[in-house]
């Protein structure tokens, strides 16, 4: 027998849409929650987001729940990392957010949406920080904010293991998506210790998925490898691209500086201007501005 890796697309939906008490558990121990407000139930929502405007695509979340005192969970797996990135998930939590209430209910009807996103790719460009959280907050007084609205992203392959103390189940979840892969076949004692992470690993088996479930699960891995070519492709031209750009430019400015070079040398040696002009092809401006 062996397990699946559970940040296939396939795999993270059924582990985490499909398990209750799974995803209380992962949003618990990683969501900056208030220490008096733990989610203890949830109900499982529409991952569809439909934009105010129709010509715009409808945007499609991996996870989306609410609790009993009304807050939102968007969950959201992402192997590849693009800029556009953040711009969906802030779109997806303010959809979600103005979506609660209907045309003329009260504001104070609004409940939290708290934006969850783990992200299998460096992109902070930070070598220790994993963990990023953010909010709307004053520019000059850090402890006030507006609430309604906030943001993690985990960027995974900065976490290393260790001892986080009271934060051990953090930590744990994290090494569920991190260390298991795809056809694993042994998995750490330290994750089966925890029933819902137990219940999470005990749904990766390779049998508890169909065979067309299973070509899915494949064919992902296809587009994945596919997309990442596809960009690896569009960087290495674009330094290519630059690198030829930053040849042409330099050969401009070494013709330049030495068009100029032999200007002030003509100017010694007595040359008028206009004959200036028409040795070196410099023009009227720009010998004005050498002479200057």
């Amino acid at each position: 027998m062996y397990y699946l890796d559970p940040k296939n697309d396939i795999t993270f939906k059924k582990v985490f849409g499909q398990h209750p008490a799974v995803l209380i558990s992962f949003l618990n121990a990683l969501l900056p929650l208030p220490k008096n407000q733990p989610i203890v139930s949830i109900e499982y929502l529409d991952t569809s987001l439909l934009p105010d405007l129709p010509l715009f695509k409808l945007s499609v979340v991996d996870i989306r729940c609410t609790d009993g005192l009304g807050r939102q969970f968007l969950v959201e797996m992402q192997l590849l990392w693009s800029p556009h990135f953040e711009s969906r998930i802030m779109f997806n939590a303010c959809k979600a957010f103005s979506h609660q209430i209907g045309r003329g209910k009260s504001y104070d009807l609004l409940a939290p949406v708290y934006s969850l996103n783990i992200v299998n790719q460096l992109f902070s460009g930070q070598i220790n920080e994993w963990y990023h959280h953010y909010k709307l907050t004053h520019q000059t007084l850090a402890a006030r904010h507006m609430p309604g609205l906030e943001f993690v992203l985990v960027e995974l392959p900065n976490f290393i293991p260790s001892n986080y103390g009271n934060r051990k189940i953090t930590a744990l979840w994290l090494r569920f998506l991190k260390d298991i892969k795809n056809k694993s076949t042994m998995i750490p004692e330290e994750l089966l210790e925890v029933p819902e992470i137990k219940e999470a690993v005990e749904a990766l088996q390779e049998t508890s998925y169909t065979r067309a479930e299973l070509e899915q699960y494949d064919k992902y891995w296809d587009v994945v490898r596919t997309q990442q070519t596809l960009i690896n492709d569009a960087l290495r031209t674009g330094r290519l691209e630059g690198k030829l750009e930053g040849k042409l430019e330099g050969k401009q400015e070494g013709k330049l500086e030495g068009k100029l070079e032999v200007a002030r040398k003509l100017q010694a040696d007595g040359f008028s201007m206009l004959e200036i002009e028409h040795i070196t092809g410099l023009n009227k401006e720009e010998l004005q501005r050498l002479f200057a």
